[in-house]
């Protein structure tokens, strides 16, 4: 498997890989943020770290003695992080990080110094970033819900857009399907487990109207505190988003969408019919621009009605603060 020297160190750096002490952590985003920096303004590259002695390291970057012994025991563990790459690449499992030149441009831009160094993917990692619509809503749903939802996704597919999701039970895999029924293309932001949902995907993987992609280590299991994590990342990956139920004031849907709009990454639509959930009817109190239902309109015309409905919008969010 190729991998850039950089490449190598922001996951030795950032990622926990062959990572067996439990008391040795990773550097988080916004810590390998300030560390690019430093190298930046020494004149180094990231490279330059496997090769740096642990006293020059600490003195050329300016470091806490703590802090250089930290980054000098994440770098010593090459052998065995490279192993566990070339397994996960037999499972068709690969590395992304930021110093990679197809890295999503969106995560940059949006997310800035809290955008993921390392990402782990299967499948077209090409669709990452395409013009795309994000899906998201709660597990349990009601018949209107799961039409809309699959609705979506297969307006996704016949609109040409990729369907951006969680890969979760409920909303996620309802439109992730339809999209792909529709021979379109879908983007699934994990929370948990790559390495299982590869397994239960192998057919849309094989054929590249999928990726599969995480922040986390491929075998991580499930954690609340994960989940939510990952739900910026579905946003800050598409054009518009869509939420078809949120309970309010709870869970990743709620947190998600609230983030989202305070942010604003990208226009945030929320459906509206008279027995919607409550987390619904209260986004679109703050500000969320209504997603009716049953939609009135050709599958087709999907993104073109997105796009005059956030016309309403401020310029910055409607361009999803990439200006």
């Amino acid at each position: 498997m190729s991998l850039s020297p950089d490449s190598l160190t922001l996951l030795l750096l950032c990622s926990s890989l062959a990572l067996e002490d439990d008391t040795l952590k990773p550097l988080t985003a916004r810590e390998w943020s300030g560390m690019a920096r430093a190298l930046q303004a020494a004149g180094l590259t990231p490279a330059d770290l496997l090769s740096l002695p642990p006293a020059d390291l600490a003195a050329r970057l300016n470091l806490e003695a703590s802090f250089a012994s930290r980054l000098t025991a994440l770098l010593a563990r090459r052998a065995a992080l490279t192993a566990e790459l070339e397994r996960f690449a037999r499972l068709g499992i690969f590395p992304l990080t930021q110093n990679d030149a197809d890295y999503p441009e969106k995560y940059r831009l949006r997310l800035k110094d809290s955008a993921p160094p390392v990402l782990f993917y299967a499948g077209e990692k090409a669709l990452l970033g395409q013009p795309g619509i994000a899906v998201v809503g709660s597990r349990h749903l009601d018949e209107a819900g799961q039409e809309c939802a699959a609705w979506v996704g297969n307006a996704c597919g016949l609109s040409g857009r990729v369907l951006y999701s969680g890969g979760a039970r409920g909303v996620d895999s309802i439109s992730m399907a339809a999209a792909l029924e529709a021979r379109g293309t879908a983007v699934g932001v994990l929370a948990d487990s790559l390495t299982r949902a590869v397994k239960t995907q192998q057919a849309a993987l094989a054929r590249g109207d999928l990726c599969l992609v995480t922040p986390y280590h491929p075998e991580a299991g499930f954690s609340v505190g994960a989940a939510m994590g990952r739900n910026r990342l579905i946003y800050c990956l598409a054009d518009y988003a869509i939420v078809v139920a949120a309970e309010a004031e709870t869970g990743g849907t709620w947190a998600g969408a609230t983030e989202a709009l305070k942010h604003g990454w990208l226009p945030l639509f929320v459906l509206e019919y008279p027995a919607m959930p409550e987390g619904n009817r209260r986004l679109l109190e703050k500000g969320a621009l209504p997603f009716p239902h049953p939609f009135q309109e050709p599958p087709t015309r999907l993104p073109d009605w997105l796009k005059e409905k956030a016309s309403s919008l401020p310029l910055r969010a409607r361009q999803g603060k990439l200006l």
